[in-house]
């Protein structure tokens, strides 16, 4: 077969002691022609090789999958591309990195969203990369590729990726924390203080929760003699008057301004935090639903007695790697998901993916120094039906959800097409460019990336969100406002009459979604705010 080619049974891959020895096989079947996979060929042969192209197919399917199917960005990029766009040095969303990465991305491209599509899978790209590294130095290049695998198949590292966030930025900085950890504290490489020393300031400008997932691997160092010896050099302040250099501007700045306090402090909840826990866990337990099936499908009691399976042989692991891979692939998770709870919030707040990125390598590390592939074909199979699975419900939720179900897809509104109606509505009535834009949160944030200019976001009922712009600066330089219309005239809804008195609604602009399905078109309520005379005459 074109996949597969003959061996002899007693051949040895790299010299490694009889790797295809299995409990008691009969003479005969030791001296039978055996074949594997080609796959499982090249992960013994070129386990590199094989990592390149697992990782660099599965970033180009979720690159090209959002670029072509995706009318508008899904979750929350539109807003996080709207704090991105101020540059401010910290918000109530978190510390600045990652928003203005999605900036920068977002502005390389030519405005275009494929820059930040682009982006996260380069995100997703350098995770596998630190997560293999660590897995080489600890289990060795074959069982790394196979924690990699196993990896990808987490349901977190698929299409929840594809929305651009700080838990976007959080896995590839977190990975390279933890390889530059292990390299200190395992392999006792003093140079790569420096290395962690950067990564972990740009996971402080990342998310809130860095600082306790620092201090876990502090406490892990405390822990282990090894860990003990390279924190009594002189290196690790070195490494902490790095980390102050470049995280004290935005330290100054939360203290000043008291952002992040309120996110860190509020909306503690005890009540039902066991319910709330169990959800997530169950969440959890979810992501981890493909890792667990391809175990299930290799366990030796399924294959109905003696089966001769090749194998993947590794040395003996170092009980301190050993340990460094459970500690990091258990405790974060457990610890973020108590928190989660008592916190009243719907995910992790590093995100899923980033408190799992050890998960595949835990369960390489617990098989053992053999690992027996059987059922090869089977495996295959499963293995990429489990990873196309995401792809495939997306594609089929984006496409039969408004003919079935008849609502909407976030991702069927034409965001080009709104942004530039209005900001030309507004050049043209007041011969000034669309520099603001309010109402409705989820349309304004559309169109604030996808009109020419890009327009400051004012979130009107939450205005201190978006301290860069006030409702009198917004009256002053004038801007539109919208509403999703519920009538033919347009009326306003009453809580943004309120807040924007003497409000005149213009007739509604109807667009057309992607696909609209059994849904209604959709009917799109604005009215302009003009700008004053003082801000006409600048």
């Amino acid at each position: 077969m074109l996949y597969e080619r003959q061996i002899d049974s007693t051949s040895v891959a790299g010299g490694e002691p009889s790797p295809y020895r299995q409990g008691a096989v009969s003479s005969a079947a030791r001296s039978r022609m055996r074949f594997t996979s080609l796959i499982v060929e090249l992960i013994r042969a070129r386990p590199v090789l094989v990592f390149w192209l697992v990782v660099l197919a599965q970033a180009a399917l979720w690159f090209v999958l959002p670029t072509l199917l995706y009318a508008s960005p899904p979750g929350d990029v539109a807003l996080n591309l709207a704090y991105g766009r101020e540059y401010l040095l910290g918000s109530v969303r978190g510390p600045p990195l990652a928003f203005w990465l999605g900036d920068l991305a977002f502005r390389i491209a030519g405005n275009h969203m494929f820059g930040v599509y682009l982006l996260s899978q380069i995100c997703a790209v350098v995770s596998f990369w630190a997560v293999f590294r660590l897995g080489r130095a600890i289990v060795g290049e074959p069982h790394a590729v196979l924690a990699v695998l196993l990896t990808i198949t987490i349901t977190a590292f698929a299409f929840p990726g594809v929305a651009f966030g700080p838990h976007t930025v959080a896995q590839p900085l977190w990975a390279l924390t933890l390889l530059n950890g292990w390299r200190i504290f395992g392999e006792r490489r003093r140079e790569a203080w420096f290395a962690l020393s950067i990564y972990a300031s740009l996971l402080l400008l990342t998310t809130y929760a860095a600082p306790l997932m620092l201090t876990m691997l502090a406490l892990f160092a405390l822990a282990t003699a090894r860990g003990r010896r390279a924190l009594a050099s002189f290196d690790p302040l070195f490494a902490l008057i790095v980390v102050i250099a470049l995280v004290a501007p935005y330290v100054m700045f939360v203290i000043r301004s008291g952002v992040g306090h309120d996110v860190i402090l509020k909306g503690l909840v005890l009540q039902d935090g066991l319910s709330r826990w169990l959800d997530i866990i169950g969440g959890l337990a979810f992501a981890l639903a493909g890792v667990a099936l391809v175990v299930i499908f290799n366990l030796r009691r399924l294959t109905g007695g003696v089966e001769w399976a090749p194998v993947i042989y590794r040395p003996a692991v170092d009980p301190l790697g050993r340990n460094f891979v459970y500690c990091f692939a258990i405790l974060p998770p457990a610890l973020f998901s108590i928190l989660a709870a008592l916190f009243n919030t719907p995910s992790l707040m590093p995100g899923n993916g980033t408190m799992l990125l050890l998960s595949g390598l835990a369960v390489v590390v617990a098989a053992g120094d053999i690992i027996y592939l059987r059922r090869q074909r089977l495996l295959r199979l499963v293995w990429a039906w489990i990873v196309a699975a995401p792809a495939l419900f997306m594609i089929a939720i984006t496409l039969t959800q408004p003919w079935i179900l008849g609502t909407e897809v976030r991702t069927m509104l034409p965001a080009r097409e709104i942004g530039a109606f209005f900001a030309d509505s507004f050049q043209r009535r007041t011969g000034r460019p669309l520099t603001a834009i309010a109402g409705d949160p989820q349309l304004a944030a559309l169109i604030s990336y996808a009109a020419p200019h890009r327009p400051h976001l004012l979130l009107d009922a939450s205005p201190e969100k978006t301290p860069w712009l006030t409702y009198q600066a917004f009256n002053q330089a004038g801007g539109v406002v919208v509403w999703r219309a519920a009538d033919t005239a347009g009326t306003p809804p009453e809580d943004i009459a309120r807040r924007f008195p003497g409000l005149v609604p213009e007739v509604p602009r109807t667009f057309e979604r992607y696909l609209n399905g059994r849904q209604p078109l959709l009917r799109i309520g604005w009215a302009i705010v003009r700008p004053s005379q003082a801000a006409a005459a600048q």
